[in-house]
């Protein structure tokens, strides 16, 4: 079942035409991947899925309901979950606090789940730290953590890896893999990091210049040469 319908979207930055008639759809126990080179328009796609930057065409629907009106906020209560490039924590906030601000439009009462500590263990040992004390790779995990507290249907990441140590690459996987196979979250993940991308693949889309000129299942990404497609 595809949780999110992407049509024909358009999207400029002054004169310039930065998606054109992008078309995608994310479907709940899959992993869809997007790649690209850098500057082709796939940060911009996230930050049009979010209501961030408003699309100038087409379509966005989520759970069946189109949002591409709604604000930012109502995207996040309806049940889309953001981790932004480069994270973007509230470094003097402890871990409790950022997880609790995942929570914010939730009643105050409600716990921090613990099935977040489960998947990110490192977290409960720091919860009374600060966020920007953290290293990059536990401030990454704090980052998921926290979009994943209010129980998204829909999990959008954006290069979660960047500047993250491969130990912490591995278990952001595992997680990424695990919440995919419960089934009822989707996952839409934008990703530089082709063997990490390759890996988690259900579905991959392959952008330039703001068009995807290549997609399919991710099964299929090694003979059709992807990795020779998205190389800098």
């Amino acid at each position: 079942m595809s949780i999110l319908s992407v049509k024909n979207v358009n999207q400029y930055y002054g004169g310039s035409h930065i998606l054109r008639d992008v078309s995608l759809d994310a479907q709940l126990g899959k992993v869809t991947v997007l790649l690209g080179r850098n500057g082709v328009g796939k940060t911009t796609l996230l930050k049009s899925l979010m209501g961030l930057v408003p699309i100038k065409t087409g379509s966005i629907a989520f759970d069946g309901k189109p949002i591409e009106r709604t604000t930012p906020y109502e995207r996040a209560r309806a049940g889309i979950g953001f981790v932004p490039q480069g994270r973007e924590i509230f470094a003097r906030l402890t871990v409790e606090e950022n997880l609790r601000m995942g929570l914010a439009y939730k009643s105050g009462s409600t716990p921090i789940p613990a099935e977040l500590f489960e998947l990110l263990p490192v977290l409960k040992q720091m919860l009374h730290r600060r966020g920007g004390d953290l290293s990059g790779g536990q401030q990454q995990q704090l980052a998921i953590a926290r979009a994943l507290a209010p129980r998204p249907k829909l999990l959008i990441l954006d290069e979660p890896t960047e500047g993250i140590q491969p130990s912490i690459i591995k278990d952001i996987g595992r997680v990424i893999r695990m919440l995919a196979d419960r089934g009822d979250m989707a996952i839409l993940l934008v990703e530089q990091y082709y063997d990490f991308a390759e890996e988690l693949a259900d579905e991959y889309l392959v952008m330039e210049r703001g068009v995807f000129i290549a997609r399919g299942p991710g099964s299929e990404m090694q003979e059709k040469g992807i990795r020779q497609l998205v190389a800098i």
